[in-house]
């Protein structure tokens, strides 16, 4: 016979995975919605524009799972912050999704649009903020504190990208007037990126909290980062 403790841990176990899949369902939606920002693949853009109603489903799915657990399982201190730090990176997943979806927006509305004479390396800055996300979920799922408190640090090299990548569609649009609205689209999908980095150490302090129960700013100087809130 399985006992209470088996079942919530055989329950949050599922959950953990359930948030990988939805981590990796968003992974591939910013991805894609990137690539079509290159491709001008209106088509596939409207594809993975419709596809986030999956995110969306998925993202429900876990909430009412995790809802159901605390209310019938009684879960106490930690795994209750376990269930409680799901529900948050559920919905810090759904939003990344809703970036994806805006990508994929902007990406049809740059259908009609020539391509600049240059253009900003927005797919290298996709591929290090879901590099970043995958670590912070694989931190996740294992309560990694020591990898929880690194990967916001890479925040700076994508904050250096979305600089540059400021820079240089700023540079265009003064050089030509004709560049300044697919520059601004292109900017606006650069900052959603710029985003998804940011609530990916959102993910980070959720990691930590599970352990120690208090909420750790990881955005700020080494200085004030042991600087704690109260859950």
């Amino acid at each position: 016979m399985t006992s209470p403790r088996e079942r919530l841990d055989r329950l949050i176990e599922k959950r953990k995975n359930d948030i990988l899949m939805l981590g990796s369902m968003v992974e591939q939606a910013l991805l894609e919605a990137v690539a079509c920002l290159k491709s001008r693949n209106v088509n596939e853009a409207r594809r993975i524009y419709a596809s986030d109603e999956k995110i969306n489903q998925k993202r429900f799915e876990i909430e009412n799972e995790c809802l159901m657990a605390i209310a019938t399982q009684q879960p106490a201190a930690r795994d209750l912050r376990v269930l409680a730090s799901i529900l948050e990176v559920n919905t810090e997943l759904e939003r990344m999704g809703d970036y994806a979806k805006g990508i994929a927006r902007i990406a049809i509305m740059l259908g009609d649009h020539p391509p600049l004479n240059s253009q900003p390396d927005i797919p290298a800055m996709a591929d290090q903020v879901v590099r970043m996300l995958h670590q912070a979920l694989s931190a996740f799922v294992s309560t990694d504190q020591r990898a929880a408190r690194s990967i916001p640090k890479q925040d700076d090299v994508v904050d250096a990208m979305y600089n540059q990548i400021h820079r240089q569609l700023l540079s265009q649009m003064i050089a030509d007037p004709a560049a300044i609205d697919p520059a601004n689209l292109l900017l606006w999908a650069a900052h959603n990126i710029e985003r998804t980095a940011d609530r990916v150490t959102n993910i980070c302090e959720r990691t930590i909290f599970i352990e120690t129960g208090e909420m750790i700013e990881l955005d700020i100087s080494d200085d004030e980062q042991e600087k704690v809130m109260s859950p």
